[in-house]
């Protein structure tokens, strides 16, 4: 069989719901790649906060990280990374546009320094992976760099209201994705850049074509990866939307749907 390239997004997908990988999907993933398919993650995540999957797994791939903004080979210094910001005078245009909605919090990622409007100990647990150097304050002032990305955390009922607005009035500038559970957060990239983008990067420079790409995956972050690749696998437990344009539907994340699916699909 042809080498495929398995594309794994993490929360959701590769992870139970305890953030573990399961000995089951780590032995299968072990055999796909000693029959010479290739791996790679592709996520929401900065890279600190996936890097322990990776080193777990073995993987000597390129990853994808901030939803496409940041590609890098952890592995090998020479690949040539691809980091897409957004500008700071977007970010500061966005930041006084937020005034007119209730929200909870603004938060902007400079690859592992974390900039929050507001100190808040929950995020904090989600956005301390990997020890980043936190700056709490008025974005607006503090951030001089341009961030890899932009986290808005509000109420559920505050979500889409803000989401229209982004799109009505940003689009051309940025793109916008909604986290899933627990937390009501939108994550913001430079306009045109998603997982997909990230993963054809990966795919032209490992000569996989598209036709032979297995892409995981189970929230809206996902949508681009899944209809980009040939074959392209929701999870049991992802969202209507997903599996509505997924080639396949495979069991959830805590009953070992990726490695049910290519055991079967490979031949495992």
């Amino acid at each position: 069989m042809k080498p495929h390239l398995i594309v794994l997004d993490l929360d959701g997908t590769l992870l139970t719901d305890e953030k573990i990988i399961s000995e089951k999907t780590a032995h299968t993933l072990k055999l796909a790649e000693e029959q010479g398919h290739q791996i790679m993650i592709a996520t929401g995540r900065p890279y600190r906060a996936s890097a322990v999957y990776y080193k777990q797994l073995g993987l000597q791939t390129p990853i994808v990280n901030f939803n496409g903004a940041f590609v890098h080979n952890p592995t090998d210094t020479n690949w040539q990374t691809i980091h897409e910001t957004i500008s700071l005078p977007v970010v500061r245009n966005v930041v006084d546009a937020m005034q007119d909605f209730r929200f909870h919090n603004i938060i902007a990622e400079v690859m592992d320094d974390v900039y929050m409007q507001v100190h808040d100990e929950k995020m904090l647990d989600v956005l301390t992976f990997g020890e980043p150097i936190i700056t709490a304050g008025d974005i607006r002032h503090s951030l001089q760099v341009d961030p890899t990305s932009l986290l808005i955390h509000a109420d559920s009922k505050n979500v889409d209201p803000i989401r229209r607005h982004l799109a009505d009035v940003h689009a051309e500038v940025i793109d916008h994705r909604r986290w899933g559970a627990p937390f009501d957060v939108i994550e913001i990239v430079r306009h045109g850049l998603n997982k997909a983008v990230g993963i054809s990067h990966v795919s032209k420079w490992l000569d996989i074509p598209r036709e032979r790409i297995i892409a995981f995956g189970d929230e809206d972050n996902d949508l681009e990866m899944i209809d980009y690749a040939g074959t392209g696998v929701a999870m049991g437990n992802g969202i209507d939307r997903l599996k509505s344009i997924a080639n396949e539907v495979t069991m959830t994340n805590n009953e070992d749907g990726i490695a049910t699916f290519l055991k079967e699909r490979l031949k495992l």
